[in-house]
């Protein structure tokens, strides 16, 4: 949950998270809409289907134990060489590096590396500094120190270098660089795209779809979707059987992913009484609806409709 979200916003959904699945097997046994109903919010929702899967593989290969070693917790599923190392120093004490953001952070400056840390030389080069600086003992402090070091002192901006412990030989401090160290991503301009999603109600229900497990928003629940400039009505009619009877434009909303920029176009539809759910398809009410694992922009807009 911390790996591209803040503390303050994950601590809820941690407590809630850790109070439906107390423990390993509890969450390998779970069906993975009610996961990601918990993590609706959170976003980069693989995390979760990653989380997931992670718990089924050690269920499954693992006897349900955590596995101690590097390369068996590298191995599975959504774990990355910074995170199956923090697993490894700070549950079982293995040596290990590390290099999450606020680790990047620490290093270029302390070691007065140039360029964006998301460069892979650049990358290739912390990793270096990272290794060639691990203590042969107390490998937990140590690791949990410069994750600490990285959020409380070395921060992004305003550090506090007067009472960082290691400003002695600081090459960021002492050539008063902390400002360009790290580097920035080079800006780039997000494409936008648009789309419309529509709200489609018969007898004060409201129909969700599932998406594909893979892609954005994968495995959670929906609105269908259509190009912007197609007609609602007629895809209601041609696409998926239903007959609408009215119909209204709500208020447009824009959603930011990381390498796009989504416009949705809401459509409301009230329709006749419909004959038949096909599969992969739900209905229920608005507030019922919000149990279920929604991507944030959805849940805004059925947040919306269930006030009304």
């Amino acid at each position: 949950m911390l790996q591209q979200t803040q503390v303050a916003t994950v601590i809820p959904y941690f407590e809630r998270f850790v109070a439906r699945f107390p423990d390993l097997p509890a969450l390998a046994a779970a069906h993975e809409d009610v996961v990601l109903a918990l993590w609706s919010g959170l976003g980069y929702y693989s995390r979760a289907r990653n989380l997931h899967a992670a718990a089924r593989a050690i269920a499954a290969h693992h006897h349900g134990a955590f596995p101690s070693t590097l390369d068996a917790i590298a191995q599975l599923p959504g774990v990355g060489r910074s995170t199956a190392a923090a697993i490894a120093a700070l549950a079982f004490g293995k040596r290990c590096a590390i290099l999450d953001g606020n680790v990047k952070r620490v290093l270029a400056r302390h070691g007065g590396i140039a360029g964006w840390p998301g460069n892979k030389q650049v990358e290739g080069g912390l990793w270096q500094l990272a290794e060639s600086r691990l203590p042969h003992t107390a490998i937990e402090p140590y690791t949990q120190g410069m994750m600490d070091l990285g959020a409380l002192v070395c921060t992004r901006t305003r550090p506090d270098c007067a009472d960082c412990p290691v400003n002695a030989d600081c090459v960021a401090h002492l050539q008063h660089r902390t400002a360009e160290l790290p580097a920035s991503r080079p800006k780039k301009i997000l494409p936008e795209r648009q789309v419309q999603m529509l709200l489609l109600l018969d007898r004060g229900e409201l129909m969700l779809e599932k998406r594909p497990s893979r892609g954005i928003w994968g495995g959670m629940w929906s609105l269908p979707e259509l190009p912007v400039d197609d007609d609602p009505a007629a895809h209601c009619r041609e696409h998926l059987g239903f007959t609408p009877q009215a119909q209204q434009a709500l208020p447009r909303l824009s959603h930011s992913f990381t390498h796009f920029k989504l416009h949705i176009h809401p459509v409301q539809l009230q329709l006749a009484p419909r004959r038949s759910t096909p599969p992969g398809q739900v209905w229920l009410l608005p507030d019922d609806a919000l149990n279920a694992a929604l991507p944030a922009p959805v849940r805004k807009l059925v947040t919306e409709l269930a006030r009304a």
